[in-house]
């Protein structure tokens, strides 16, 4: 299960759009608690920001036929690839997963090219079976895919690497820029230092090139 995030902006709105494009989920998959609506002062200018939770819901267990597809699909994938290697279900999808998702795991040996620089390669694969799956279903099911527990330590680098650059930016109070990352990369840091009282964080930069920015929460964030 995702975590939950809070989220301050000008109106509870664009807090909640802020918060769902954190989280990768839609309105309707999560649950909002109005913390503050924020206030209007003098001439109905806003003289104090509004801030909402939001958590995602629980999400029901993919159904097995969908688990069955899926897990062909990709061994489709991988045949046509001329790679041997297996799948595995995970019986239960990470916390990085959107909810609801069917997990899958690629099992084997020297499996490096399925992953990819930056895990570039494995995203598209990931891409590909969510797409096949959509359209044999008719409908969207989210499929995480893994290899040999790649994303998983990546997932804890990345948490990682997030504390120990918040704690640098909380000791000299100045701002520290992270290498490009791809999308849902960037939101696992941003998940990770949402309830840091020291840090706040920004993607800026465009297409590859974005980036995050961990800025100390008294600097006024860049535009």
């Amino acid at each position: 299960m995702m975590e939950e995030v809070e989220v301050s902006a000008k109106t509870v709105e664009e807090a909640i759009q802020l918060a769902l494009a954190k989280l990768g989920l839609d309105r309707e998959q999560v649950e909002v608690t109005v913390l503050k609506k924020g206030k209007s002062g003098f001439l109905g200018l806003r003289s104090g920001e509004a801030r909402v939770k939001v958590r995602p819901l629980p999400q029901p267990a993919p159904e097995q036929e969908n688990v069955a597809a899926a897990k062909a699909i990709l061994e489709g994938l991988l045949q046509s690839l001329s790679i041997s290697a297996g799948v595995e279900v995970s019986p239960q999808a990470p916390p990085e997963a959107h909810p609801g998702s069917i997990a899958l795991e690629i099992r084997g040996q020297d499996l490096g090219i399925l992953i990819g620089r930056r895990g570039q390669t494995l995203s598209s694969i990931q891409y590909l079976v969510n797409v096949l799956l959509a359209h044999r279903l008719k409908r969207r099911q989210p499929v995480f895919v893994d290899v040999e527990g790649y994303k998983k330590r990546r997932y804890q680098a990345l948490r990682s690497l997030a504390e120990r650059m918040a704690e640098r930016v909380r000791g000299s109070g100045q701002p520290i820029t992270l290498e490009p990352m791809p999308a849902h990369e960037r939101r696992i840091v941003h998940l990770a230092l949402m309830a840091n009282e020291a840090v706040t964080t920004q993607s800026i930069g465009e297409g590859e090139a974005r980036k995050i920015m961990i800025l100390p929460k008294m600097a006024r964030p860049r535009r």
